[in-house]
């Protein structure tokens, strides 16, 4: 299949929630699973914009005739996702993270903002409408040698969580609403599914480089738009993995080849085969209108540093001596903390600082089902503190690992004998045991010794003494 000679073009919208309060109160972001503490019901309409025009999808929505049902908690939920109080001023983190990524991404920074009403009738917000604003425009970012244009920058809130459906009604969560979340539109400037894919990477990467973005399923969506020559532009939602997703364009794609007849632009939903269906038209910008509830947003570069991206922090760990994959993970998972272990224990090679912080982890949880999930980085610094004292052998970290996880170190158990006293325990264990060969006294000697010294030092001292 020729691309090219189809006149395919595509574009992302990426939507990443940021790891912080809520957008416009004050309330905790989130996910919850308990049972909820209250629920409301409510209708909404669609209703005219500022051109005084109503807005086809959310006009297309509201004929569906269905109330929602919202369920809440009392310690998290507050009366301005209720939609009975009003938003509070900005979340100041969000607005300075999406300044950062805009900076990144080279977008033209406006010196004001206008907070914005989307109008949104799926039930999705309870007030009928999702707060947005443009914070950057007009950038690009660099995806392989090719510059990918960067749209438009906005932040905005995300929407409330659908958890059950019927013929007459759809039930959201409340905890999700509000959340902070940047859209990401890029121009259409992908001319392969390949492309696409490539440069949904390259986003993906230069946002986890912030180092304040939420991580995990449902914490970064991708839309796709794809067109060919003579169709109408067709938004694709829910493609979420990105292994699949030119596997999703492809098909896309050919369904347009065989579709008869000029489509008007619209929404489709993916499904698990690869196939789509109809979902609503493409919303217009009839649907947008001023927040009168929140003044004018000052924005300024000023101060605002930019990170490094992950791509170059693992080039640089590679350049201390570590394999390629080892860098990624290592930077992927506490990335800060090897850096921080290895500039203060130059004399422990960095690879085994890595893989103690990455592949050992695996291992207890593997091997051994030892819940990590505890090991913080203080556990950390102390084990290398005393790897660096030689307190502890290296032979037997995977064992400290252990019982910090399980909240039960303590240094003396595996405090380190002096050699002086490990050569005499050693001499000991050949005396008593005179006609055993070497291989069943090395058996002893790491039985009676285990902890105090590695099986090197044991070998040793017992060639040694076999000497004598």
């Amino acid at each position: 299949m020729s691309h090219h000679k189809l006149g395919f073009k595509s574009g992302l919208e990426i939507h990443q929630q940021l790891d912080t309060a809520k957008l416009f109160c004050d309330c905790p972001s989130g996910l919850r699973d308990d049972k909820p503490d209250f629920e409301v019901q409510r209708e909404l309409r669609a209703v005219a914009g500022e051109r005084g025009e109503i807005d086809v999808a959310a006009f297309y929505e509201q004929l569906k005739g269905k109330h929602f049902v919202y369920q809440g908690y009392e310690d998290t939920t507050c009366l301005v996702e209720l939609d009975e109080e009003p938003p509070h001023p900005i979340n100041p983190q969000a607005l300075e993270i999406a300044m950062t990524v805009s900076k990144m991404m080279h977008c033209d920074i406006p010196k004001q903002a206008q907070v914005m009403r989307k109008t949104v009738v799926d039930g999705s917000n309870t007030s009928a409408f999702q707060r947005t604003v443009l914070i950057g425009r007009n950038g690009w970012i660099k995806v392989k040698g090719r510059k990918v244009g960067i749209n438009y920058l906005i932040l905005e809130e995300d929407a409330a969580r659908r958890v059950k459906e019927d013929s007459t009604s759809v039930t959201y969560r409340l905890d999700r609403l509000g959340t902070p979340l940047l859209e990401i539109v890029t121009a259409p400037d992908m001319k392969t599914p390949e492309e696409v894919k490539e440069t949904a990477e390259a986003i993906g990467m230069l946002l986890r480089s912030t180092g304040k973005v939420r991580r995990g399923i449902g914490t970064i969506r991708q839309d796709v738009n794809v067109s060919i020559k003579g169709h109408s532009r067709v938004e694709m939602k829910g493609v979420q993995d990105l292994r699949l997703m030119t596997r999703y364009i492809e098909t896309e794609v050919k369904r347009q080849i065989k579709t008869k007849g000029k489509e008007e632009p619209h929404v489709r939903n993916v499904k698990p085969d690869f196939s789509s269906k109809y979902l609503r038209p493409l919303p217009g910008s009839a649907r947008m209108y001023p927040e009168t509830d929140i003044p004018l947003v000052s924005l300024s570069l000023r101060g605002v540093e930019v990170p490094e991206l992950i791509s170059d922090k693992v080039k640089r760990f590679m350049k201390l001596g570590l394999s390629k994959d080892l860098a990624e993970l290592v930077v992927k998972e506490r990335g800060e903390l090897f850096e921080e272990l290895a500039k203060k224990y130059p004399k422990i090679k960095v690879a085994f600082i890595a893989e103690t912080l990455t592949s050992m982890l695996r291992e207890l949880k593997r091997k051994y089902d030892v819940d990590v999930g505890g090991l913080v980085d203080e556990h950390f610094k102390e084990l290398f503190s005393h790897l660096s004292s030689e307190k502890i052998s290296k032979d037997i970290v995977l064992d400290v690992l252990m019982d910090m996880a399980k909240g039960v170190f303590d240094i003396k158990k595996y405090e380190s004998l002096s050699s002086v006293d490990l050569e005499k325990e050693v001499e000991r264990i050949v005396s008593a045991n005179k006609n055993a060969p070497f291989g069943a006294l090395m058996g002893m000697c790491m039985k009676k010794l285990n902890g105090k010294a590695s099986g090197k030092v044991i070998s040793d001292l017992l060639k040694k003494a076999f000497s004598k």
